[in-house]
């Protein structure tokens, strides 16, 4: 497996924006073993929250809930997914798979001694984090789902996904920045959409980026369907508390959240969120409104 690592130099204008201490864990994925970047701020006896990005930004997509977490006197750890941020990139788009991901962010866990947690995801970083929260219950305290679902194939996927998919699949140059910029209801700065561009110095580095969408099971047949199911009859039985704090603006996941309240027993009772004029990165759009949303799930 032929694997690369951006340069240290693309993120040195980021200080002001992104004032975190880079931190690393090696993890296997596939037949090799790679670097992944991680954000750990706060005190380290405090109430872990796990952040976990999607498609296709970085850790950077937090730094508005990390502050938020971390001034509540919380610790927030924020990885960046195999073929994102300052994480190592297979430059083969067939080195990415779902399970893999899955494998690499529950290698990631047991790397970083993570358990205890408050799981927040968006995107991608639920598809991979439910998954983790069914297969490894034990290091989860309770779970945070913002824009996201965990998707088996057996139902309908949205248009907007597929219009999605085949604008990722067809367009020459993947515009990381712009994507997240059009995901957003509210407008990012340029330096902002230049944040979300450093990871790629160019094209052989957006695989990952680029193969993401094609990994969403859409068909029943697909093969993280099975595994997607199993996830699912997990999450019935979960019992710990479970939020969901979903954008009103998002064609993506828009209703996921329903289904989330209506399936997940530790849904039952918690009073959920819906953030007026967010968007899909609703990181973005609402930070503080997220990070202090977190907070109060996990302080009661």
């Amino acid at each position: 497996m032929n694997v690369l690592r951006t340069p240290d130099t693309r993120f040195e204008s980021l200080a002001t924006l992104f004032p975190f201490v880079p931190r690393y864990a090696e993890v296997p994925f596939g037949d090799a073993r790679v670097r992944v970047h991680f954000v750990d701020e706060g005190p380290r006896d405090a109430p872990i929250v796990l952040m976990l990005h999607g498609e296709p930004s970085w850790s950077f997509l937090y730094r508005k809930v990390i502050a938020r977490i971390v001034g509540a006197g919380l610790r927030a750890i924020a990885p960046d997914l195999v073929g994102f941020g300052r994480s190592d990139k297979p430059s083969a788009r067939e080195d990415y798979t779902y399970q893999r991901h899955v494998d690499a962010m529950a290698a990631f866990l047991a790397a970083a001694e993570i358990s205890g947690a408050t799981l927040l995801c968006q995107d991608w970083g639920g598809l991979i984090g439910l998954r983790l929260v069914a297969e490894h219950g034990e290091r989860f305290a309770r779970v945070v789902a913002a824009n996201t679902f965990l998707p088996t194939g057996d139902h309908k996927t949205p248009d907007a996904f597929f219009a999605w998919q085949q604008f990722s699949q067809s367009i020459p140059v993947l515009p990381v920045g712009k994507i997240v910029a059009t995901g957003c209801a509210v407008p990012l700065g340029d330096e902002v959409v230049a944040a979300y561009d450093a990871p790629f110095p160019d094209e052989s580095f957006k695989s990952g980026a680029r193969q993401f969408p094609m990994l969403v099971p859409t068909s029943p047949s697909d093969p993280a369907s099975a595994p997607n199911r199993r996830a699912w009859g997990a999450l019935e039985r979960w019992t710990k508390p479970f939020h969901t704090v979903f954008g009103d603006s998002d064609p993506i996941t828009h209703g996921a959240d329903r289904a989330l309240r209506e399936r997940v027993p530790g849904a039952r009772d918690v009073e959920h969120v819906t953030l007026a004029g967010a968007g899909h990165f609703l990181q973005e759009d609402e930070g503080a409104e997220l990070g202090e949303a977190v907070v109060r799930f996990v302080r009661g």
